[in-house]
């Protein structure tokens, strides 16, 4: 039961990207196609639930003063295989998504959880807590990446196999632009909230973001203490 409490909360309540608003950089940056946010997303995932692992299994070893670089020096190494392997296996994509495969080194998500929870619980939570967040991660862009593809192309294409065009629609081209990332994620995030309020309201309550949630409450502000 643990196990699937800290695995779901990625998934909605504590979403990366339309609850914490977190990993907004290539939220923004590679969400002009679901191509692109699907392959952002797996490579994501299988650092984080890979540094999760590691990080969980030495924590007692990691002294608390060097604690950060020694997440980096984890993190970047599974970042380093996953640009390695995506390199070799799927070279498009390793074109189309760039500079932000390295960048997911410095992934405020990938830190923040390594320092929020891997650090502090064991490995199998670890495990559900990184799949969790991976997965949300993932569902947060692919959701952007399908809203902008859709209205700034008009269609939908993965790997040049499947697809399919929506007929009869106007491309709007803002939609693939850095603005168009802004304005559909202004869109989504108000339309979850709005989710969020029925909700509330259906249970006779009000929705009200959970202040642990809030920036100012993040981890990683907090490494000096």
């Amino acid at each position: 039961m643990r196990f699937w409490n800290e695995f779901i909360k990625g998934l909605w309540k504590e979403n990366p990207i339309f609850r914490l608003v977190l990993g907004m950089c290539p939220a923004l940056a590679v969400t002009t196609s679901v191509e692109n946010s699907l392959g952002m997303g797996v490579a994501a995932t299988f650092v984080l639930v890979c540094s999760n692992i590691v990080i969980s299994s030495i924590r007692h070893l990691i002294p608390a003063k060097v604690r950060i670089p020694c997440f980096i020096v984890v993190i970047a190494t599974f970042v380093t295989i996953v640009d390695l392997l995506m390199n070799g296996y799927a070279n498009e994509l390793h074109k189309s998504l760039g500079l932000f495969i390295p960048l997911i080194v410095v992934n405020c998500i990938i830190l923040g959880r390594a320092e929020a929870f891997a650090s502090k619980h064991p490995i199998f939570l670890s495990i559900a807590d990184g799949l969790g967040m991976g997965l949300g991660f993932t569902l947060g862009l692919t959701i952007l990446g399908a809203f902008r593809e859709i209205l700034g192309e008009g269609s939908i294409t993965i790997w040049g196999d499947i697809g399919f065009q929506v007929g009869g629609m106007q491309p709007m081209v803002l939609m693939i632009l850095a603005p168009g990332g802004f304005i559909a994620l202004g869109i989504l995030l108000g339309f979850m909230n709005h989710l969020q309020a029925m909700s509330a309201k259906k249970r006779g309550g009000s929705f009200e973001p959970p202040a642990h949630l809030d920036c100012r409450h993040c981890t990683i502000c907090k490494f000096g203490s």
